[in-house]
């Protein structure tokens, strides 16, 4: 099995561990998104978010998060990966005063007006798992085309 350089955004201030079996992780940073795949950078990437930081992105820090949702809508392939169930917005499992349905109202924001899917995952080790795979399943995908010219 080919190994896949998954880059880590510079920024990122958690970063996932992935397989070492079937991923090379590097840092750096990239136009957009947290994750991505090495020579693939403006053609998939990953937002990951923590259910604090989702609900204190969308809500006050919408303006910046917008920006990045749209140049990430320009993408073949893109999501949004937030550690955590849809249950915990709705029973308000965060620090904010943001009231759920609020929360709940990006989300649809982010799926319906910017055209990226938001996943939620359970937990972190879920959404790496997630992320990584979602990673590795593009570049497959890519790798394939590319093949069958």
């Amino acid at each position: 099995m080919e190994r896949v350089t998954l880059i880590a955004d510079s920024r990122e201030q958690e970063v996932y561990a992935f397989d070492p079996v079937q991923v090379d992780m590097v840092r750096r940073a990239l136009p957009a998104g947290d994750y991505s795949v090495e020579g693939l950078e403006t053609r998939v990437a990953v937002e990951r978010k923590s259910l604090d930081d989702f609900v204190s992105t969308v809500i006050r820090g919408r303006a910046r998060f917008h920006r990045e949702l749209a140049l990430l809508q320009d993408y073949e392939a893109a999501c949004v990966v937030v550690e955590a169930n849809l249950a915990d917005v709705f029973a308000g499992r965060y620090r904010s005063a943001a009231h759920p349905a609020s929360v709940f109202g990006a989300v649809l924001s982010i799926i319906l007006d910017f055209g990226i899917p938001v996943f939620f995952a359970s937990d972190r080790q879920i959404a790496c798992r997630f992320t990584q795979d979602y990673l590795l399943r593009f570049h497959r995908n890519h790798q394939e085309a590319l093949d069958a010219q």
